[in-house]
């Protein structure tokens, strides 16, 4: 029987990550409401489950891939892949209501500028305390903490280095990650109730893996909305990054 079915698994790795996730939901919804008795949502237990994970699978194999390196779990690296991860972003504009979405108005766009400025101030920071005193690694490292895609992007622009890449990748996954789990808890005290609010956090955190699954677990009517703004943030900080923000930076810098 195991060898069954670890053929059925590696010969159908997209249905075996399915049924993988399926099971992970389902379990981190039985320990939500077990031990938290509601307080923590499953999604955000899910998603630390969905980290362990990842971190055994490169543990074992010794791989960067996480879970997917595991050959009876490759199907996580075509499901959590860019291709299914654009594809769902995309699908969430599809229940937003214009209507609502002009309620954001000038809110919006402030936020959303707000969102981009303040991460790459705060991530430029932290990078020339720790001894990146150079512009360009200021920059990148400031980038990531908009998005980890505007990290590299804007490294590769201006010439970081790939270290200094890969650090932009990790801060922004820690960005993510921290907007991922902080949002349930927070959201009673944010206010998280309506699409316009939903539209100024999404401006606000910038991060579109982030804001989702946060808005998921806190109610998921809001999550078009959130991912809406959210989604202009790598556009945007794409746009600034290489060019007035690092032009910003090596004027300070050399000043």
């Amino acid at each position: 029987m195991p060898e069954i079915l670890q053929k059925a698994f590696a010969q159908n790795g997209l249905v075996a990550a399915f049924a993988l996730i399926g099971f992970v939901v389902l379990f981190a919804g039985q320990l939500s409401r077990r031990l938290t008795f509601g307080r923590v949502h499953g999604s955000a237990i899910a998603i630390l489950i969905g980290l362990a994970l990842a971190w055994w699978g490169g543990k074992v194999s010794g791989g960067h891939k996480g879970l997917a390196d595991v050959s009876l779990f490759s199907g996580i690296g075509l499901m959590g892949g860019a291709m299914l991860r654009d594809f769902a972003i995309v699908a969430t504009a599809f229940e937003v209501q214009a209507t609502e979405a002009r309620r954001a108005g000038l809110v919006g766009a402030i936020s959303l500028l707000l969102g981009t400025l303040l991460p790459f101030t705060v991530g430029a920071l932290i990078a020339r305390a720790f001894g990146y005193s150079d512009a360009i690694s200021m920059t990148t490292i400031g980038a990531g903490a908009v998005t980890y895609i505007v990290g590299p992007v804007t490294g590769a622009a201006i010439g970081a280095s790939s270290d200094v890449m890969a650090l932009s990748i990790a801060t922004g996954l820690v960005k993510a990650i921290i907007v991922m789990v902080g949002t349930p808890v927070a959201a009673r005290f944010l206010a998280l109730r309506t699409p316009r609010s939903a539209m100024v956090f999404g401006g606000l955190a910038g991060t579109v893996s982030g804001v989702s699954a946060g808005l998921a677990a806190t109610d998921r009517k809001l999550v078009p909305y959130g991912a809406l703004v959210a989604t202009f943030h790598t556009g945007l900080g794409c746009l600034l990054g290489p060019s007035i923000l690092y032009f910003a930076t090596n004027a300070l810098v050399r000043g």
